[in-house]
């Protein structure tokens, strides 16, 4: 995770009293964090940003509880995106499906499988953002927190609100599910290896 800003403390404070200013200050801070977490998850920078302006709009709305790991509200935001992200992808199922009851106008051909198709780098990548998104909600934080984002154990324990042996074993079933989600992946690679 890294130190937060020398100022992160300070500036959480007056945000949490309702200065704006100071919250724009940490949504500089986090934006392209936050976005990246996003990105990875809804494989769609449409879809990330609208995500990213959700968890920043849940912070400001929820900040008086936001949990605060070692002075910086990082682990709560990445938790926060994954949230979002599932209940965004929810939400777009739920359209398309009610779509789909609509009659189709003569329309041109959609290009959007293409360009998605495109946009996917590797059936690897592919394959860890699949078998990322069959995991729970619980195995989504640790991962996010532990693997992809670095933090320690201690951090994460901090940001999930549970004990550091409470992580531990969340992150060693997290990564066992992962690898079993994935089975075209050889044993010996890194099961996120392409989703970083």
């Amino acid at each position: 995770m890294g130190q937060p800003m020398d100022d992160e403390p300070s500036l959480w404070r007056r945000a949490t009293r309702g200065d704006s200013a100071a919250f724009g200050e940490l949504f500089e801070t986090y934006r392209d964090r936050i976005f990246g977490q996003a990105l990875r998850l809804t494989r769609s920078p449409h879809d990330a940003e609208d995500v990213t302006a959700l968890v920043f709009l849940e912070a400001w709305r929820k900040r008086e509880s936001v949990r605060v790991v070692e002075g910086s509200i990082l682990p709560w935001l990445l938790v926060t995106t994954n949230f979002v992200a599932k209940n965004t992808a929810r939400s777009l199922r739920r359209h398309r499906a009610a779509m789909s009851l609509v009659p189709a106008a003569a329309s041109s051909p959609d290009f959007a499988p293409d360009v998605d198709d495109r946009l996917d780098r590797t059936d690897r990548e592919a394959a860890a953002r699949a078998g990322f998104a069959r995991l729970s909600l619980n195995d989504q934080a640790v991962i996010t927190l532990c693997v992809i984002e670095e933090l320690t154990l201690l951090q994460a324990a901090a940001a999930l609100g549970v004990p550091t042996g409470t992580v531990k074993s969340r992150l060693s079933r997290a990564k066992r599910r992962l690898a079993e989600n994935m089975p075209e992946a050889p044993a010996s690679e890194n099961a996120l290896g392409g989703a970083r």
